[in-house]
């Protein structure tokens, strides 16, 4: 066995048992797993049609051109502004802008078949950094109005794949009983976990969170917009402190998902 580096520090570990033991079971850096991500089952639906983009689940929903041009929506923190541009018979590109300035885009391609598509996309609509991309696969679970493009349906995301590092990693450190988190894509909060509402930083979509403790390895988040609340998150960690689940439910749009990540 390895002699430690630090007998000093070992000493207090052996005398005072509770010190040893006080490091949170959240505290370090994770990785989201992104082989246990479990999407959500409830599907979006899309109508292109005459011109027409309309998007009948987003939150809020939202019609627009599809002429390539940019068209005003409102009711979204993260963009104010979308285009849709029809590529072809079976692929449509989304460019979304935030006061004149490019946030977000993405390609999906139906194939042939029509069963499925794909699509690729990048965001930097909630980044001080580097923005998201990644890429994925939807699978129809029921078609569009007769003549319209191909896009139009209900479709559920099948698989996510190719996430960009800043999208899937986060840490927590608890102290005193206080939970830090932050994301490299520059979300924080600094918050009591007793419930105590705190400011909540770098997302437009959230201004406020509040963090319960339940038990020793189970974290509940609930993220709110102007005292609205738009999700909640469930976290708990497993007895080896390896791993942890989180249960997702998103409250704007009523669907859940989860996923586990990985202690780094």
């Amino acid at each position: 066995m390895k002699k430690p580096l630090y007998p000093g520090l070992l000493l207090v570990a052996l005398l005072c048992p509770p010190c040893a033991m006080a490091q949170s079971a959240f505290d370090g850096t994770w990785k989201v797993d992104m082989s246990k991500v479990q999407m959500p089952k409830k599907p979006d639906v899309l109508v292109l049609q005459n011109g027409t983009y309309d998007c009948k689940t987003c939150a809020p929903a939202f019609q627009v051109k599809a002429d390539g041009q940019d068209h005003a929506v409102s009711g979204h923190p993260y963009y104010d502004s979308v285009a849709i541009e029809v590529v072809d018979a079976h692929a449509i590109k989304e460019t979304d802008k935030k006061a004149g300035k490019v946030v977000a885009t993405s390609t999906t391609t139906v194939a042939p078949d029509g069963k499925t598509a794909h699509f690729e996309f990048s965001d930097s609509s909630n980044t001080s950094s580097a923005p998201v991309t990644g890429s994925g696969d939807l699978a129809r679970v029921a078609p569009g109005p007769a003549g319209s493009h191909a896009v139009s349906g209900s479709w559920v995301t099948s698989n996510l794949a190719n996430l960009s590092d800043n999208a899937i990693f986060f840490t927590y450190k608890e102290a005193n009983g206080t939970l830090s988190m932050t994301t490299p894509t520059g979300q924080s909060y600094q918050a009591r976990t007793d419930g105590t509402e705190a400011p909540y930083k770098g997302d437009p979509g959230i201004s406020s969170v509040t963090v319960r403790q339940n038990g020793k390895n189970v974290l509940v988040e609930t993220d709110k917009r102007d005292g609205r609340v738009v999700s909640v998150a469930t976290s708990t960690v497993s007895a080896d402190g390896k791993t942890m689940k989180v249960l997702f439910d998103d409250k704007l749009r009523d669907r859940t998902m989860s996923f586990v990540a990985t202690r780094q």
